[in-house]
Parts: structure tokens; C-alpha cells; sequence
């Protein structure tokens, strides 16, 4: 069965980094979009980037731009998160998903590895 396996959360003080990681299994990983989500608590849900299977190209909200970028290595099926300048609103639990290149929305999510930024 498919598997989306985070790590690479935890505590860390306004203006750090830290590093993502999902290892995916049960797929053809190359054929999926990646993508990565979060969800603070008392609130939905948000996208936060996006790397397709074709080209790599990425996708970012707004508010990460300049500050996350997202990677993936097909050779080992992990997606990458690089979180640089964390704020405290960066704080929530981090989501990684796949979308098959042939699908509208995305089929498998991860159990999520949570991210605390402290003022």
C-alpha cells in the first residue's frame, strides 16, 4: 500500500530552519506531484508548495515564498521541505501528498510531523 512517512519537525526559535522530509513507498513516485500542506491549529488546511512529477517545477503560497523551497529526489521517492527565517505563524503540523499526474486532487497524505516556531 501507498505510504507517505514525514519527518523532520520540531521546536525551533523565530528565524531558524529546519528540514522536511517524506519517503514515499507503494507508488510510482515519479508520476506525482508532491506537494506539501499544513494546518494550525483552529484553522483549514493550507497549501503551502508544490513540485510537479514532469518538469520540477515549483509552486509556492504567498506567505513562504523567498523562505521554503521544495525538492525532490526521484532516485530515493523523498520530497523535501527547506523552511528558512520560521516565524511563529509557520507553526502547524506539516502535511506532505501525492497527485497522480493524471488526477485533480491529491490521492495519498502523510500523517504529519509538526512544526513549532517560538517568538
Amino acid at each position: 500500500q501507498v505510504q507517505l512517512v514525514e519527518s523532520g519537525g520540531g521546536l525551533v526559535q523565530a528565524g531558524g530552519s529546519l528540514r522536511l522530509s517524506c519517503a514515499a513507498s507503494g507508488l510510482t513516485f515519479s508520476s506525482y506531484d508532491m506537494g506539501w500542506f499544513r494546518q494550525a491549529p483552529g484553522k483549514e488546511r493550507e497549501f503551502v508548495a508544490r513540485i510537479t512529477w514532469s518538469d520540477g517545477r515549483t509552486y509556492y503560497t504567498d506567505s513562504v515564498k523567498g523562505r521554503f523551497t521544495v525538492s525532490r529526489d526521484n532516485a530515493k521517492n523523498t520530497v523535501s521541505l527547506q523552511m528558512n527565517s520560521l516565524k511563529p505563524e509557520d507553526t502547524a503540523v506539516y502535511y506532505c501528498a501525492a497527485k497522480h499526474s493524471l488526477s485533480g486532487s491529491y490521492n495519498y497524505w502523510g500523517q504529519g510531523t509538526q512544526v513549532t516556531v517560538s517568538s
